[in-house]
């Protein structure tokens, strides 16, 4: 059995406490079927948001025209675009991989590892068991496929597969209305798919604030090549020559089933954590009852010496969640420092169009706590970037009524670049609405209405924010 002071089970953000721990020469051992670099690099945020740079482009070209300027795209090669992303991210995945290869220090595995015993795994594929004097579970999560009759019995897309098409599908269903669902949604209509989204509730986007869920909600009904089929539950699935048709009923009832007929299905609903081959019973670790691993506020897990991080823990899954909590887990598993998780000034974004971005709580959840708040809401063409360059979106602030910043919601271009002033500003129990309205803003830009969001909530005799509701450039 080979020994190391370290295990790392997965190739994403756990390889940044592995790092860590071979520059302070600890052996280390990487467990990892590949790619490397997790789910975002190869099957997430990173290819994805590399397609919808180019929907966006595409986008801006075609609103161009409200500017004065005439732009036209004729075409988009499809085949040519996954390509060069697929080429860029394996490529990545490739030099990671050479790297942990070349280190004197790592030992890659290239296949599953599974627990037979506390700190102790067996390598797929290999004879000899595999131990670490400290572990380190970070094996992600993986796309769920709900229970509906007949979808075993169909090729469908997951959100890995929509990804990597070479060729633009007539027209795309997608079940599913949440982040996934709507960010490639925004892409292939954009590039000219007829899309089709089948959402259990009564709108996209649905953990986010009401009013962001609305505005996104309501974009996607405005389109040309989009059809929303809202409150409403896929019940079958079947092929159809070289097609797919999907019966989707009412959510509430049952009655008024509709049939949906596309080229391709993808399916958005949801993820679970990736520990189907771990055995994590088998290591003493314990699950929750949604099979996420449980940890503490070290986020070490059951069995003493064994930590665990990213999304196979739950939420929030976002990729830069788990890299902080790399941090926090490289500080105990490596330095010994027992420090526990914080997510102070947590932030998301969603990149559909329009973006949404967010940090802290939505106004739903703050009426349902009793939670006692004031709120301000201001539009992007209310400030001089915004107005001149027609924008359109808003910025919400929810507030204590001593100012304490409770929670942002953008909605709008940048916006995930926008939240960070909430963010950065470490607001989370004590950040106040004075606290960012007082900062000088750079004039003209963009970030002008997040200063006229907190201008508002802010003491009237500090306001520094122009009044620009009264002028038009119609």
């Amino acid at each position: 059995m080979q020994e190391f002071d370290l295990l790392i089970i997965g190739g994403g953000s756990g390889t940044q406490v592995g790092s860590l721990a071979a520059e302070r020469d600890m052996s280390v051992a990487v467990c990892e079927p590949g790619p490397l670099g997790g789910a975002c690099i190869t099957r997430g945020c990173v290819p994805s948001k590399a397609l919808i740079r180019r929907a966006d482009t595409i986008r801006r070209a075609r609103d161009a025209e409200r500017l004065g300027i005439d732009v036209d795209v004729d075409d988009v090669d499809l085949d040519a675009i996954t390509s060069e992303v697929r080429e860029t991210v394996y490529e990545k995945a490739e030099h990671q991989a050479e790297s942990l290869r070349e280190s004197e220090n790592h030992t890659l595995f290239d296949a599953r590892a599974r627990f037979v015993d506390e700190r102790t795994v067996e390598i797929e594929g290999h004879d000899e068991r595999v131990r670490g004097e400290r572990v380190v579970v970070a094996v992600g999560a993986k796309p769920t496929t709900p229970p509906i009759d007949g979808l075993d019995e169909v090729d469908f897309l997951t959100s890995t597969d929509a990804l990597y098409l070479d060729e633009r599908p007539d027209e795309l269903a997608i079940l599913g209305g949440g982040y996934i669902g709507a960010e490639l949604g925004h892409f292939y209509e954009t590039i000219g798919s007829e899309v089709t989204i089948v959402q259990r509730g009564d709108s996209l986007v649905p953990r986010e604030d009401g009013e962001v869920r609305e505005a996104v909600t309501e974009s996607f009904a405005d389109r040309d090549r989009c059809t929303l089929h809202l409150n409403r539950e896929a019940t079958a699935v079947e092929k159809r020559g070289d097609r797919i048709a999907m019966y989707a009923e009412d959510a509430g009832d049952g009655d008024e089933e509709v049939e949906i007929e596309a080229d391709e299905l993808l399916v958005a609903t949801g993820r679970k954590p990736a520990t189907d081959d771990l055995d994590p019973e088998a290591g003493g670790i314990a699950l929750d009852d949604a099979g996420f691993v449980e940890v503490d506020d070290s986020l070490e897990t059951a069995t003493e010496g064994v930590w665990a991080l990213g999304d196979v823990i739950g939420e929030p899954l976002f990729k830069h969640a788990a890299d902080h909590e790399a941090r926090v887990v490289a500080a105990n598993a490596v330095a010994d420092r027992g420090e526990e998780i914080e997510y102070k000034g947590l932030a998301h974004a969603v990149f559909t169009r329009p973006q949404v971005a967010a940090c802290g709580r939505t106004e739903e959840e703050l009426e349902d706590a009793g939670q006692e708040y004031e709120r301000a809401r201001f539009a992007y063409d209310a400030a001089p970037m915004g107005l001149v360059s027609k924008e359109e979106g808003f910025v919400k602030v929810l507030a204590e009524p001593d100012g304490s910043v409770l929670g942002c919601h953008i909605v709008g271009p940048e916006a995930s670049t926008l939240i960070h002033e909430v963010a950065v500003a470490g607001w989370v129990g004590e950040g106040s609405v004075e606290e960012i309205a007082e900062a000088i803003h750079v004039h003209p830009a963009l970030n002008e209405v997040v200063l006229g969001a907190f201008d508002e909530l802010a003491d009237p005799l500090l306001s520094t924010a122009p009044d620009w509701s009264d002028v038009s450039m119609e």
